[in-house]
């Protein structure tokens, strides 16, 4: 159990790391589709440079959770591609067409037609990508994907057409578009420029939270089992203060354009978020019928695949850490 436990945290803080970095990637992508007003140019123009230097390497977060599950959870890794094969089929044409639609407008040699229609790729692809994300972990939380004996024997639209699953990609969306309209607001130094989107950042904070309200308010049932770990476990009050201040303190920064503390508290509330879906969930990977320990693969592929990933550790995160300072002057 502690092997499956350590390999569920792996893949837990891998999604963490992706929404905080990846997912801020998807949030340029969606202020560089709602660009207006007479610094729209402007917009695109900082997005593009704080998105080039890093926006693929971002990418290995999920592509860690993909390993870790499909080594160390092969039961559960079936089954969720199987169950969720429509979503996670237009997840993957998000991210093929974002980043596509990146490359070919930021060094392309096209005109301004050329440009923009590259443009409204990257801009839609940047919202339904977070979307999507967001479905599938709502579904796998519905307890509506039921699975016996090995199969599954719900229909192949369990969970992931609930309006609770929506709601969740809901605040995916909102949360990615938080993320990168504080981490601007931080970067810039043009005062105008940090205002537009000092004022993103508000207007994204309110939607994540009004999302946040609505998927509380659905779980009761479209996801039962979520909200009786989210309401009634011992450490669901103290953990819902610690997000709540964080997010109420990231727009109290944001109003005082405290942008580096805003920072801080946006990261925290993204982590207080995941950590109480994580222990909320558990012990299933999908609720109600598969557990971590259930679909745990043999104790010697974990202990493999965990030391494998320790040493891997010390050479991922200071090359990421790396990446994030040599590129740092250059974004702004």
């Amino acid at each position: 159990m502690s092997l499956a436990l350590a390999a569920v945290t792996v893949i837990g803080a891998a999604i963490l790391i992706y929404l905080l970095s990846g997912g801020a990637d998807y949030g340029g992508g969606v202020w560089d589709l709602l660009a207006s007003g007479p610094r729209k140019d402007q917009h695109r123009a900082v997005i593009d440079r704080a998105l080039a230097p890093i926006w693929e390497a971002n990418h290995v977060w999920l592509i860690l959770v993909v390993v870790v599950l499909f080594v160390g959870f092969p039961r559960a890794f079936a089954t969720i591609t199987t169950a969720l094969h429509i979503p996670l089929t237009v997840l993957l044409l998000g991210i093929v067409l974002r980043g596509s639609a990146f490359v070919f407008r930021h060094y392309g040699r096209g005109g301004r037609f050329e440009r923009q229609a590259w443009g409204a790729m990257l801009g839609g692809a940047s919202v339904i990508t977070p979307i999507m994300l967001g479905v599938c972990v709502g579904a796998l939380g519905s307890g509506e994907i039921r699975v016996d004996d090995g199969r599954i024997v719900s229909p192949l639209d369990a969970g992931w057409t609930e309006p609770f699953a929506w709601a969740v990609g809901g605040i995916t969306l909102a949360l990615c578009a938080q993320l990168a309209a504080v981490y601007l607001c931080v970067r810039l130094k043009d005062p105008k420029l940090q205002e537009d989107f000092r004022q993103r950042a508000l207007g994204a904070s309110v939607a994540a939270g009004a999302f946040a309200a609505l998927g509380l308010a659905l779980s009761g049932s479209g996801a039962p089992v979520l909200r009786q770990g989210l309401v009634d476990s011992l450490w669901a009050f103290p953990l819902h203060v610690v997000t709540g201040s964080c997010a109420i303190a990231t727009i109290v920064m944001l109003w005082t354009r405290r942008y580096e503390l805003a920072r801080a508290f946006v990261i925290g509330q993204c982590a207080g978020i995941v950590i109480g879906w994580g222990l909320a969930q558990g012990p299933f990977m999908i609720v109600p019928d598969l557990t971590y320990v259930d679909a745990a693969a043999p104790a010697s592929v974990l202990e493999m695949m965990l030391g494998i990933l320790a040493v891997g550790t010390l050479l991922l995160v200071p090359s990421f850490l790396w990446l994030y300072s040599l590129f740092a002057e250059e974004r702004r």
